[in-house]
């Protein structure tokens, strides 16, 4: 059996995650120095545009055509080639506009909001999380980390090179791993200090070089929990664009039941009971205790242990 380069098999859990559904193809392998030149020269071509955590949104869609995106556009140089969709080239660029005075129905709406309230379309979110992720990289690397030269930007905004020393710098991605913790007929939800009232959710840490996915369960579980884990099954992916994240989640098995929350990282967590855990899904729990948002990973990796 073969599948078209965008299909997607119909239960796959990744495919319903918050900010995974973008539809841009992104051609890398044919992208070109002056790819922004010539989707700008595509009347077809539609703009996100980004800046000070926002994106701006009119009507409920963030793609603006060229002249629409105009008055908000910073220097050419700062913009980004995404790839195509529907035949449309797409690109993204930093806006420096003054939100305060934004003309009409167009509206700076806060990346979280943007994607818990859905604002925008699916595809749009998706596009959004690609454009605030390629941006945030290009304006963190301006500069050579090997010799300090200003660096040009190349591929479309997937490359920077530096003049001086030649070295080549590519976008990075920061592999985080996120985990349903559970023993028997129950799992283990913490919550750390910034979340919302009442709000538990799945423990989460950063991969660190040359770590397995699998140890990196293992281990940031014992280092939250003093829990040891045996098997870690993989569930699903999640973009996650602050900035430049790939949540990874997965489902691990306690060896014991006792734990120990270091208290440096997390502000509570305790174990939960499966009917405890749909009354958090439902918003329906007498404590007012709920779990993340419906488009968050860590929401679905809960769901699918409820309903497994």
């Amino acid at each position: 059996m073969s599948f078209r380069l965008f299909d997607v098999p119909e239960k796959e859990p990744s495919h319903f995650v918050g900010f995974a559904g973008n539809r841009i193809n992104r051609h890398a392998e044919k992208r070109s120095d002056d790819a922004v030149d010539v989707a700008l020269a595509n009347a077809d071509a539609r703009m996100l545009l980004i800046g000070q955590g926002k994106v701006l949104v009119a009507d409920g869609n963030a793609f603006f055509t060229l002249k629409d995106a105009a008055p908000f556009l910073p220097a050419r140089s700062s913009t980004v080639y995404l790839g195509l969709q529907d035949d449309a080239p797409i690109l993204a660029a930093p806006s420096a506009f003054d939100f305060s005075a934004l003309p009409g129905a167009v509206q700076a709406i806060d990346y979280r909001s943007v994607y818990t309230q859905g604002i925008i379309p699916p595809d749009q979110l998706g596009a959004m999380a690609q454009a605030v992720s390629l941006l945030t990289w290009n304006e963190n690397n301006k500069y050579c980390g090997r010799c300090g030269t200003a660096t040009l930007m190349r591929d479309g905004g997937y490359r920077r090179t530096c003049p001086n020393c030649e070295a080549q710098h590519f976008p990075r991605t920061d592999p985080v791993a996120i985990m349903m913790v559970v023993r028997g007929d129950k799992c283990l939800l913490a919550r750390g200090p910034h979340f919302g009232p009442g709000m538990y959710s799945c423990l989460a840490g950063f991969i660190e070089p040359g770590e397995t996915i699998e140890n990196a369960v293992r281990r940031e579980t014992f280092e939250e929990t003093n829990l040891k884990i045996g098997r870690v099954l993989y569930h699903a992916s999640q973009p996650w664009p602050f900035p430049y994240s790939l949540m990874i989640g997965c489902h691990a098995e306690a060896l014991s039941d006792d734990f120990i929350l270091d208290r440096a990282e997390l502000e509570d967590g305790r174990w939960f009971s499966r009917d405890e855990v749909v009354s958090m899904l439902d918003r329906t729990h007498p404590g007012g205790l709920i779990t993340p948002p419906p488009g968050a990973i860590a929401a679905h990796l809960i769901r699918s242990w409820v309903e497994g």
